[in-house]
């Protein structure tokens, strides 16, 4: 999300640090530039306005166009003005603090992957906040509703409330705070049904679940696809049935953010998580700092540290880096590496998290990393013997064509894998030669073919 507004706005920058000295007549061009990436981003109209107007203010002052670096000092005024757009508070949080079981109510439209969210919620309170949830699903119109919770629920190990036929939506939420409070649940989570658009019974039977059941808090789950249409759907259901934070989905697919930026600023309510994929892992806490340093090519490697925590098994880490020190590298461990970075969703979402990665984005493109390349270079070792793991060396042409036969791939793919490997094995026996005080002595030079061997 946000890369074509990020790539816009690393353009706009560029030119402003290539003025020594800036003129109100630079900030103003400068500004223009913004307004259009933002429109082209599908921000709203009076959101777009109200940003470019708060940061020409502040940019055309005098303490910036006299400063030593007035073009960087524009680009903090703009992400100033991005981290309250997206919302200053901290938005990647749940309001825990009430008598449990606290009351979680998600709201939206059919097909905003309300039901799915659910259960990422569900998995990250167990998971990350130690707190026992109960799913409930409130959706009795669509075939099947209740049970894809209770099967997504079992994925998770979260129960979900048991079905009763013909019950009503009022009545499945007052039998789940019953159970809740009964059986002791920390959470309870009520999904309740959408439609394909917003219509009267919609916002009725939304308001009356609200009033049995008095939520702690109110998600609207937005899909981040629909631009201008989130907009207007997070400000019928602020206005209608109150809400206390904003989920987006799907916002892999969606380069533009737009909604993001106008979903905030129209209903004053926080973007507390955004589903950054399909699977139930894939749900991660919205900070506004965090984002608005990515739209500026800053990075965001906080984000990228806190993944790699998640998502990295210490014991593994740790057997690991004992091999390492001494010298021991194999092609198992190379492809729990490669797991890993799958995991932490691909080079893509890696360098997505990095500073600077807008400048080199058309090196990237034209590099055309192949995200399906680490599955294909998993399906290589997991084709190959336990012996041939531990000792490359014995890959003669036979085993090699046989490997490709296995795995769907080609003899060259083998070939290129083996030499990623080799040279990664080589680098750890430099590593280990040289120790600590060699590193620091010659620097990463001494990694490098050719470099210190002493």
């Amino acid at each position: 999300m946000f890369e074509s507004l990020g790539n816009r706005f690393s353009d706009v920058f560029d030119r402003l640090r290539r003025h020594g000295a800036l003129s109100e007549s630079d900030v103003d061009a400068a500004m223009r530039e913004i307004r259009v990436a933002l429109l082209e981003a599908d921000v709203a109209l009076p959101v777009v306005k109200d940003f470019v107007n708060a940061v020409r203010d502040k940019a055309v002052g005098q303490e910036v166009l006299r400063s030593v670096a007035p073009a960087q000092m524009v680009v903090k005024i703009v992400y100033d003005h991005l981290v309250a757009t997206l919302g200053a508070e901290s938005s990647g949080t749940l309001n825990l603090n009430a008598v449990p079981p606290v009351v979680v109510m998600m709201v939206g439209l059919q097909g905003s992957g309300k039901t799915t969210t659910s259960a990422k919620l569900a998995r990250l309170l167990k998971e990350r906040e130690r707190r026992k949830v109960l799913l409930a699903s409130l959706d009795v119109n669509r075939p099947a509703a209740q049970e894809q919770l209770a099967v997504l629920g079992r994925q998770i190990a979260v129960t979900s409330l048991p079905v009763v036929a013909l019950e009503r939506p009022v009545a499945i939420a007052k039998r789940a705070l019953d159970v809740g409070r009964r059986e002791g649940y920390d959470v309870v989570i009520l999904d309740t049904a959408g439609r394909l658009h917003i219509d009267e019974m919609l916002m009725q039977e939304v308001a009356a679940v609200r009033d049995a059941a008095q939520p702690t808090e109110t998600l609207l789950v937005a899909d981040a696809l629909t631009g201008q249409d989130a907009v207007n759907l997070a400000k019928s259901f602020a206005e209608r049935v109150g809400i206390t934070g904003i989920v987006l989905t799907r916002i892999d697919g969606d380069a533009r953010g737009g909604a993001a930026l106008s979903m905030r600023a129209v209903t004053g309510r926080p973007i507390k998580f955004m589903g950054t994929g399909e699977k139930l892992d894939a749900l991660e806490a919205f900070h506004a700092e965090r984002i608005a340093s990515r739209i500026l090519g800053m990075g965001d490697v906080v984000s990228l540290v806190e993944k790699a925590a998640d998502t990295v098994d210490h014991a593994e880490a740790e057997k690991l880096a004992k091999k390492l020190q001494k010298g021991s590298f194999d092609l198992d461990d190379l492809a729990a590496q490669l797991k890993q970075i799958r995991k932490m969703g691909g080079m893509g979402g890696i360098m997505g998290m990095l500073p600077g990665v807008h400048k080199i984005k058309k090196q990237l493109d034209e590099a055309k990393l192949d995200e399906g390349l680490l599955k294909r270079q998993e399906a290589i070792i997991s084709s190959m013997t336990k012996a041939e793991k531990r000792n490359p060396r014995i890959l003669d042409g036979s085993r090699r064509r046989r490997i490709a036969a296995g795995s769907g791939t080609t003899v060259p793919e083998i070939n290129r894998l083996l030499k990623q490997y080799q040279d990664m094995a080589d680098m750890m026996k430099r590593m280990n030669k040289l120790g600590k005080k060699g590193l620091q002595r010659h620097g990463i030079s001494a990694l490098l073919p050719g470099g210190p061997r002493h």
